[in-house]
Formats: C-alpha cells, structure tokens, sequence
C-alpha cells in the first residue's frame, strides 16, 4: 500500500465513486484499487491512468461498476 510516494503519484487512480465524494464532503482519505491512500485534490484529467488500477478495473468485468478515475492530491 503507497502512502504518497514513487509511481502512484504520476497516475489517476480508480476509486470508488461514493468514497469520491464523501472525500470531497469531509475531506477523509480513499483507497484506490491499487491500494493508494489519498485525499483527492486535483484534476485526474491531467494524469494517465494508473496501469494497476486499470489492470485490477479490467479483470472486475461487468462487477467494476461504481468506480471512476480520480487523480486525487499527487
């Protein structure tokens, strides 16, 4: 689990939508799929998307519903 250090910091990472938001509300960290712990704060947009996130997105199938990509504080 990365805690704000190496290669984390360069991606968006996929988080799910409803922790997005409570983050956004009262400020408390997410986990991302890769196992990243942050609090969101700047434009995902910006970033490629996390290859392991995207990996771990991918194999959930039809079941990965309910995540997005979310660039958080880098």
């Amino acid at each position: 689990m990365s805690h704000g250090d190496g290669d984390h910091e360069r991606y968006a990472h996929y988080v799910q939508k409803d922790k997005i938001m409570a983050s956004a509300v009262d400020g408390t960290p997410v986990v991302a799929l890769c196992g990243k712990v942050w609090v969101p704060g700047r434009d995902p947009k910006k970033y490629p998307v996390c290859p392991l996130c995207k990996e771990i997105y991918e194999s959930m199938g039809d079941s990965g519903g309910g995540k997005d990509k979310d660039g958080g504080k880098k």
